[in-house]
């Protein structure tokens, strides 16, 4: 028995979830990590639209260089999310504290 496909408003509405939570993360949290997370789940969502666009324009077919452009955003994603990480260990040894609050009353 094969399982029927699961149609677009599954995925609009997991990638509406996933804006959310993101979103979420940026609003609430004050934490660097917890912002590059954030904004990593952000990217997922943009990235699971991409997909469920191309294969409902398609008639369920999804388009090779679809699966190219997500893979190389998440490349580059996963390389922009290694120097923030970077970027917050050398603040965190430097300033002991990762609180984008804390950061922002040493600036001035």
């Amino acid at each position: 028995m094969a399982i029927p496909p699961l149609s677009i408003e599954f995925y609009l509405g997991t990638a509406i979830v996933l804006y959310v939570i993101g979103f979420y993360c940026f609003v609430s949290k004050r934490n660097m990590i917890k912002l590059i997370i954030g904004l990593e789940i952000l990217i997922d969502g943009a990235h699971l639209n991409f997909i469920a666009f191309s294969a409902y324009a398609n008639g369920g077919l999804i388009d090779p260089l679809v699966h190219a452009i997500v893979i190389t955003s998440i490349v580059i994603g996963g390389c922009i999310a290694a120097i923030a990480m970077a970027l917050i260990l050398s603040a965190y040894r430097q300033y002991k504290t990762i609180n984008i609050r804390e950061l922002r009353r040493l600036k001035e």
